[in-house]
Formats: C-alpha cells, structure tokens, sequence
C-alpha cells in the first residue's frame, strides 16, 4: 500500500509532469495505486495523492474493471452540469456538492503507451474530471466558494485533529 498525502501536504498543490517512460516501474506504480484506492474505499487517485507528480490517475467504479490514465487531456466537455457530493482520499471525512459538466471526452495513454479516447458520462466523467484536477494541483475544494472552502478546511481539522498533530511532530 501507497501512503495517501493529505490536506495540507505540499505534493497535492505541484503540477505534474508528462510520462514519458513506459516500463515496469509504470506497471507496478499503477498497480500499487489501485490497490491503495481500493483498500481505502476509493473510486479515483491521483498521482499526487501518493506523493508521484507524474500525469496518472487510475479509476475503479464498482464491478467495471480498473482503469489507468496516463498523460489524460479533457478535450471536451458537455455544457449541461450536474451537481454531486464528491469527497476525496486525500481530505478524509469531508463531502460537499460540486458541480462540474455531465459528459468528458478525455485523451490519455494506457500502460504500454498506447493513445485512447474516452467519452464518459455520470460518475466515471465526474471522477476523471476529479482525478484530472489532481494534476494541477486542484482539489475539489477550490471548486467551492471561499465561505464553503473554508468551512471544509475547518471540518477537516475538526475530523482530523490526531492525524494533523502527528504530522506537526513529524516536520
């Protein structure tokens, strides 16, 4: 299992880098990240979520079978949005309605660095739109407004008090 960086960690606010080495480090990389998703009830993580400023996102949403995005691009997105209670592994406890537009077209690479396209709709464009942002260092707070950003920082803290005291005897 990969550690998954949280609120306040500097690695969640880098832009990240283009993969350009397509070998078995990326494979178990990959692999490692959708055991750490999964193990933690997610249904998307990021590279910067585990500490890797490098463009990967991986993907699993119920019975479908886990994805891997390497190197995504939105190229398009529907004018229709909708709004949805996101959370996020790396903010812990903490939901608030997003509201973001109801189809994607992504572009991204696979694990050999083959080229795909995907159109997506309902929760899977939703959670690539997510997962994407984390590659810019965008957490889906800062889609919120400034009072209800801050009141989610604020019931971070709250629910994460012992985890954000250890962090602070850490550093």
């Amino acid at each position: 299992m990969l550690d998954i960086y949280t609120l306040g960690d500097d690695v969640l606010r880098g832009k990240c880098s283009e993969i350009k080495k397509f070998d078995s480090a990326l494979r178990m990389l990959a692999d490692a990240m959708i055991d750490t998703m999964d193990e933690a009830d997610g249904v998307g993580l990021a590279g910067p979520q585990v500490g890797v400023q490098e463009k990967i996102f991986v993907v699993h949403i119920g019975d479908e079978k886990p994805m891997v995005f390497i190197n995504p691009e939105i190229i398009e997105t529907s004018i229709e949005v909708s709004p949805y209670e996101e959370g996020c592994l790396s903010i812990p406890g903490v939901y608030h309605e997003v509201i973001r537009p109801s189809r994607v077209t992504v572009q991204a690479q696979d694990l050999d660095g083959k080229a795909f396209t995907l159109k997506a709709d309902g929760l899977l464009a939703r959670v690539i739109q997510h997962e994407n942002d984390h590659l810019s260092g965008i957490l889906y707070i800062d889609h919120l407004s400034d009072d209800e950003k801050a009141a989610a920082i604020r019931s971070y803290e709250r629910k994460n008090k012992s985890r954000l005291k250890a962090r602070k005897r850490r550093v």
